[in-house]
């Protein structure tokens, strides 16, 4: 094997050991954080200062701007955070990730045998949870800086010094640099390992080539444009929301690298300041010193155009009816409404039938994913299951609260009623998480229902709707007079249950169903049946009683007689 060839594969491998390095890092990072991070960030919701602080501080912690973002964007996509705050912490996420380059910039790379022997020793051979935590992290950066050291062995045995100012001479329009720069940072989606690599291979050239920083500058700025990458993968196939955070993610990265070279090309003595403040000679200083420059300056003057941008944003993709009303927020409830408690009951209601209609449509959309087989319908039930799931942790612990103002007897009983509610709307909820789950397991299986038997859970899935569209009017108006109706369609359901079930199992004889397909079919008549049985619930709680099963047949047995 050639000395070239040799080297070529020493810096691929120096390339992938030190991109490692820096991902087990910042994961080690993260991980010894804990839930700290997401309720930290949770928590940026108040002034636009404090959410670009928290930004800096998160991504100072974690070494990862990209894994900030797309958490912040996880908060805006779920209705926790406004855009506007959200932009504010990506800005200061951004400067948080220049930590990087500059302990890179130190040149440890020499005992980094050293820092990896420590770091796997400390995670091996050392049973406290804190001790092994931290030697992840040293295991981390000492992968990092072997990483370094074995690249810079390779560009001893490579042309890298010719290579670069071959390019450079070629290629140096600022456009060209720049675009190289997005590109590169935009596949390897970590601004961080991007400029490192770029330190690496221009320190160990920079004294046989003369490559300067101002050869390289546009570059790095370009590098620190593609660092959007991961919050604009994250918003593919995500809500609204989401896509929105990711283009003013996308326009403000865009707005700052313009001001900043607006700002280059009037005070071309800002190059001069950051080399004459960094070690003479020490190139990899330089650009660690211009990454924080340029995210410092582009950054803070970024800060007054949050509003505007994320106005525009939202003009040109506004809210979606739909997709607001199943946010996971709660829309009617506010912390004014334990002031008054009486009103505080009447906004809970609302919130109470929201919770209703989501979830009714829920359980239509996951048996429209399983009888059309379709996945993407399937992993919609999922998401807004997560809504449901969060209103009735909000709805429950406010009715609670409510519990220890000072209420009127009415208020106290109809906020018992609501309490069983919410908890039988939220079963119905876990039985359309159900359906979308057989809707999965149909897709990857291959099981097969037969022609009756669809036709059999077309039926039963009919009857079931009608029973829950019902049984939620009839609580919402208070109609007593048709608790009779509901009665009737639950009976049917249960009917249908016994006679489909029966049915199925004389199918299973005759070997003309297959058997996985049987599995669900049993499951889906099973939930379909509870759904209603939790829809009848809703419906009676409007006579305030506990029990609905022995009121059902106490109701069903004074219409007969009535009748």
């Amino acid at each position: 094997m050639s000395e070239t060839i040799y080297g070529i594969f020493l810096l691929l491998g120096g390339i992938g050991l030190f991109l490692y390095g820096i991902n087990f890092t910042s994961k080690s990072l993260e991980d010894a954080a804990g839930d700290k991070l997401s309720k930290i960030l949770e928590k940026a919701t108040s002034k636009g200062v404090y959410a670009f602080v928290v930004g800096i501080v998160v991504t100072a912690l974690i070494q990862s701007s990209g894994a900030a973002s797309v958490i912040t964007v996880g908060f805006v996509s779920s209705g926790f955070m406004e855009l506007t705050k959200a932009l504010y912490v990506m800005l200061g996420a951004n400067i948080g990730t220049t930590i990087t380059s500059q302990i890179i910039a130190f040149k440890i790379d020499s005992i980094a045998p050293l820092i990896l022997f420590v770091g796997a020793a400390l995670l091996l051979f050392v049973k406290k949870r804190v001790v092994k935590k931290a030697g992840s992290i040293i295991l981390g950066f000492g992968l990092l800086f072997v990483g370094i050291l074995i690249m810079n062995t390779a560009v001893d045995k490579l042309p890298i010094d010719t290579i670069i100012a071959d390019f450079l001479a070629a290629f140096g329009n600022p456009f060209i640099c720049f675009g190289l720069g997005v590109l590169v940072t935009a596949l390897i989606q970590s601004s961080s390992a991007s400029i490192g690599i770029l330190q690496v291979l221009v320190s160990t050239s920079a004294v046989a080539s003369g490559i300067a920083l101002r050869d390289v500058m546009y570059i790095i700025i370009g590098m620190n444009v593609g660092a959007v990458m991961p919050v604009v993968l994250v918003s593919f196939g995500a809500n609204r929301r989401s896509k929105r955070a990711a283009a003013a993610s996308v326009m403000s990265k865009l707005a700052g690298a313009v001001i900043f070279v607006v700002l280059l090309l009037l005070v071309p003595a800002i190059v001069d300041l950051i080399i004459d403040i960094s070690p003479a000679g020490n190139v990899s200083r330089q650009i660690a010193n211009f990454h924080l420059m340029f995210n410092l300056i582009a950054n803070l003057a970024v800060i007054p155009l949050c509003r505007p941008i994320c106005a525009f944003v939202t003009k040109l993709m506004p809210d979606d009816e739909k997709e607001e009303y199943t946010t996971k927020k709660l829309m009617f409830i506010s912390s004014n409404s334990l002031v008054n408690p009486a009103l505080g009951i009447r906004q809970v209601k609302q919130e109470v039938m929201r919770m209703a209609y989501i979830t009714r449509d829920n359980i239509k959309l996951a048996l429209d994913s399983f009888f059309e087989v379709d996945p993407d319908k399937a992993e919609r039930v999922l998401e807004v299951e997560k809504t449901i799931n969060y209103l009735n942790h909000e709805i429950t612990g406010f009715l609670v609260q409510l519990h220890g103002k000072a209420l009127f007897d009415a208020d106290i009983s109809e906020a018992g009623i609501m309490l069983r509610v919410v908890a039988d709307i939220e079963r119905i909820g876990d039985h359309a998480e159900n359906i979308a789950e057989y809707t999965e397991e149909l897709k990857s299986s291959e099981a097969v229902i037969s022609k009756e038997g669809l036709a059999e859970l077309r039926s039963i899935a009919d009857h079931s709707m009608q029973t829950l569209e019902l049984s939620i009017e009839v609580y919402e108006k208070r109609e007593f007079d048709r608790l009779g109706e509901v009665s009737d369609l639950e009976e049917s359901v249960d009917a249908m249950q016994e006679e489909y079930i029966e049915n199925h199992i004389q199918r299973l004889k005759n070997e003309k169903c297959d058997p996985r397909g049987g599995v669900i079919f049993t499951d889906m008549i099973t939930d379909l049946e509870r759904c209603s049985d939790h829809a009848i619930n809703i419906a009676y709680a409007i006579n305030g009683e506990k029990s609905t099963v022995t009121m059902k047949k106490a109701y069903v047995v004074t219409r007969d007689l009535n009748e």
